[in-house]
């Protein structure tokens, strides 16, 4: 993949691509939409409670995907009041909800006309891994791919059964956690699947190397599935089980 601000690579505009969502009556979440020349896709950045469509975790990764072509939707799927009140009313982990606002932003993006014309990919992280999953599981038909990293991916494999997208797991060697909830959730997949195994990295991928690894991979994931004409071939495996 090409390193961000390597020549010839895309910068983003001036503006900062703001956008509201609407997913409920009444609620519309704030995001940041980024849509490079000739965009071969649309990725919509998930992570949950906590999250920030401008936080620098995210911009970097949206950054590196939009460096290939990708178009990027940072999210945040609470509302600014209901991250004031997420204690009262128990949102932190709220995987349906997510999920289901997840399902809306791509049908959104389906509609938008910067990215009517799109396949959409979903990238999930912590709370945001299960709820990408529940939702590629909600409403098969609104996604196209999916990729998953750093998630617990606590749920039923009836739930996961039902996700048709093609599906990359990403979860690092050091973070003995959550090792196994991601081979039974491969296990669980009926979908094309990959399960990828980035030694050296924790739960965050905060290690050097790690992230940038990380990314590669979903990228290139993203890249053969929503129709890049650049993909070529995906690096040799690291996957467990596969």
């Amino acid at each position: 993949m090409t390193s961000v601000g390597s020549p010839g690579t895309w910068t983003p505009p001036a503006n900062n691509g703001e956008v509201r969502v609407p997913v409920d009556e009444g609620v519309e979440l704030r995001g940041i939409l980024q849509v490079p020349p000739a965009a071969s896709g649309v990725v919509v950045l998930a992570r949950g409670h906590g999250s920030s469509r401008r936080g620098a975790r995210d911009l970097t990764v949206a950054r590196l995907l939009q460096a290939e072509g990708l178009a990027t939707l940072a999210v945040d799927l609470l509302t600014a009041a209901e991250e004031e009140a997420w204690r009262e009313r128990d949102l932190r982990f709220n995987v349906g909800l997510f999920a289901g606002r997840i399902a809306s932003v791509a049908r959104w993006l389906r509609r938008a006309p910067r990215t009517s014309g799109l396949r959409v990919g979903y990238l999930g992280s912590y709370t945001g891994a299960g709820a990408a999953l529940a939702a590629a599981a909600l409403r098969p038909e609104s996604v196209d791919a999916v990729v998953c990293r750093g998630g617990r991916l606590a749920m039923s494999g009836t739930v996961l059964s039902r996700v048709r997208a093609p599906t990359l797991l990403i979860v690092g060697g050091d973070d003995t956690s959550a090792l196994e909830p991601h081979r039974r959730a491969f296990a669980a997949l009926k979908s094309e699947k990959r399960l990828e195994v980035i030694p050296g990295a924790t739960h965050r991928f905060e290690e050097p190397g790690t992230q940038t690894q990380m990314v590669e991979l979903a990228g290139l994931w993203f890249l053969q599935h929503l129709g890049a004409p650049r993909w070529e071939t995906q690096p040799e495996s690291r996957a467990l089980g596969v």
